[in-house]
């Protein structure tokens, strides 16, 4: 497996221990808050994704120019 979908793939089960370990944060009615830190680590993570999907495609293409 790549490298853009492993590292993504591992920081969403983090998020979803996370969630879980926090969700008295929700049970207290921190919604906003909550789903806030929820929402910025999602984005964070699929830019992450994006990030190093383009590294790979420029590593490529430059494997393929040296050849």
């Amino acid at each position: 497996m790549k490298r853009s979908v492993v590292i993504p793939l591992i920081l969403l089960v983090y998020l979803a221990v996370m969630s879980y370990l926090g969700r008295g944060e929700l049970l207290a009615g921190h919604y906003l808050f909550y789903f806030g830190i929820i929402g910025a680590t999602l984005l964070i993570i699929w830019l992450l994704h994006i990030n190093l999907k383009m590294r790979e495609k420029k590593r490529e293409e430059s494997r393929k120019n040296k050849d």
